[in-house]
């Protein structure tokens, strides 16, 4: 029963200083944080609006757009990732494809930028 036990020390002694490594991240903030706020950090920041204000007011269509292109561009940089881990047994038609996938994704970048889409004003 020693043997079967001791098999568990690595994964015990794992989950104890994942543990102790957790509860210390979570205390921490409270015990060295500067506990002064002023108005700008209690201001509404990058939403635009106030968080505990009503619920039916009008939402400027500016930040749907940004989420909306942050979405779309990186939801297709993160087909790079298989591609670079499969990439010596595609050949030069994964090669290729990607490159026309790319070229794609940057066409659409360029022409977003010159529609004004990621200015602000």
């Amino acid at each position: 029963m020693t043997e079967l036990l001791s098999s568990y020390l690595p994964i015990a002694i794992f989950i104890g200083i994942a543990l102790v490594i957790g509860l210390a991240l979570l205390i921490a903030p409270f015990a060295v944080a500067f506990k002064a706020p002023d108005p700008e950090k209690l201001s509404a920041f990058e939403c635009g609006f106030n968080a505990f204000d009503d619920a039916r007011v009008k939402f400027d269509i500016r930040f749907y757009l940004v989420s909306i292109l942050f979405i779309i561009f990186d939801l297709e940089v993160a087909f790079l990732f298989p591609w670079a881990v499969s990439f010596g047994d595609l050949g030069w038609f994964g090669f290729w494809s990607m490159m026309v996938f790319l070229a794609v994704l940057t066409v659409g970048f360029i022409y977003e930028w010159k529609k004004g889409a990621l200015e602000w004003d």
